[in-house]
């Protein structure tokens, strides 16, 4: 009984994706030449303390995205370092 109390937990715990290695983030000078793909919006899953995980996750979340599209650059709106970001907003291309 008391191993099952232990291992109810685990399902909770999210599995953290690969982060695609063919998308990159560059500026908006540098794509200046490449074929748009999609806007992407995406939201961080987690504020407060873990915020800067949150973060992560989400460029995370769209760069996967951006691929999934077929772009290979993203470009991130700019954020305000300390700032709370409750939305993540980007542009794909395929350069």
């Amino acid at each position: 009984m008391f191993r099952a109390a232990l291992l109810l937990p685990l399902p909770l715990v999210a599995c953290p994706q690969p982060v695609p290695t063919d998308v990159r983030s560059a500026t908006a000078a540098e794509v200046a030449g490449c074929e748009y793909v999609k806007n992407i919006s995406t939201t961080p899953g987690v504020f407060g303390p873990l915020a800067q995980a949150g973060l992560e996750d989400a460029r995370n979340a769209a760069l996967r995205s951006a691929a999934a599209s077929g772009a290979n650059t993203v470009v991130f709106d700019e954020v305000e370092p300390g700032a709370p970001v409750y939305r993540l907003e980007a542009v794909a291309y395929r350069c």
